[in-house]
């Protein structure tokens, strides 16, 4: 199956002290390319987080976005430093003494100093905190790989019908061909009879002999058969299972040296223009190719 590397899923499960949100974005990329951002607290469990997503995407880069809210007060610890309150307050008290102010410390004071009071959250037991992001994250995978799936057999039939428009320009090509051998024999047989003047002087063995070294030169035969091969194995890939985005790369790769030979040997007007429409197709191809999985 075809799929994109583009896409998008969200997923959030919870348990009674906290719920957990997780979102997933992925572009294109040459390989797996996996960014995670999450709580301090939960960078434990990156790395199964990231098998998690291995088993499921194959390539692309892959922004994961985790957020975890308490639900319940009781998870947080709020603690405050009494020595460093009374420091404070000591300081205080001796630099108002000092400075000859009629003021008092007041808690507000003390509450603006940093530290004083800290809130933590209490450790999260393991084993219900990666059941509950586990639920979230496959929840968030299914959403994305539904949607490669989807961006994927559109662009499996986008490219099915330029695959078609390369058929029949190759079949114009190949009907052209025989012509062009022959309109170079009929060329050459008026040159050779300006030049000489008379007829009878023309080595018609020769000049069929001329011929047949140009057709032999110019014979794109070889080519049309390969590339409507490669054509079929196209096609073949398109409708496996397994990713397939490498596979078209490099065989698009393959087109290009085919047609590029073809052009090569190509010096009709009509065959040349053929061959632009043919890259053009092909280059279309490249594109849609470059976001499949």
């Amino acid at each position: 199956m075809v799929k994109s590397m583009t896409g998008y899923g969200k997923g959030e499960a919870e348990n009674a002290l906290f719920r957990l949100k997780v979102e997933l974005k992925s572009v294109n990329h040459r390989y797996l390319d996996i960014n995670i951002k999450l709580p301090r607290y939960l960078i434990y469990l990156e790395e199964r987080i990231k098998k998690l997503i291995k088993d499921q995407l194959n390539r692309g880069k892959i922004d994961i976005f985790i957020n975890l809210d308490f639900i319940n007060q009781s998870s947080i610890d709020v603690k405050v430093d009494i020595p460093l309150a009374n420091s404070f307050k000591s300081a205080l008290d001796s630099l108002i003494l000092e400075l000859g102010i009629d003021d008092k410390v007041r808690l507000s004071n003390i509450l603006q100093i940093s530290d004083v009071i800290k809130t933590e959250k209490k450790d999260l037991d393991e084993d219900l905190t990666w059941g509950t992001l586990q639920l979230a994250v496959s929840e968030a995978l299914a959403g994305i790989t539904q949607m490669r799936e989807y961006e994927g057999e559109q662009l499996k039939t986008d490219i099915l019908l330029k695959l078609n428009e390369i058929e029949l320009i190759m079949e114009k090509i190949k009907s052209r061909s025989p012509l062009v051998v022959e309109e170079y024999r009929i060329k050459l047989n008026e040159r050779i009879k300006y030049l000489m003047d008379d007829s009878n002087f023309i080595d018609y063995d020769r000049l069929a002999l001329e011929v047949a070294i140009i057709s032999d030169k110019s014979s794109i035969d070889e080519e049309i058969i390969r590339l409507g091969s490669h054509i079929n194995q196209f096609r073949e890939i398109l409708n496996q299972e397994s990713p397939v985005g490498r596979k078209l790369d490099f065989l698009i790769q393959e087109f290009n040296r085919e047609i590029n030979t073809i052009g090569s040997k190509s010096s009709d007007s009509i065959l040349v223009n053929s061959v632009v429409d043919l890259k053009s197709e092909v280059e279309k191809i490249r594109e849609q190719i470059q976001n499949i999985e």
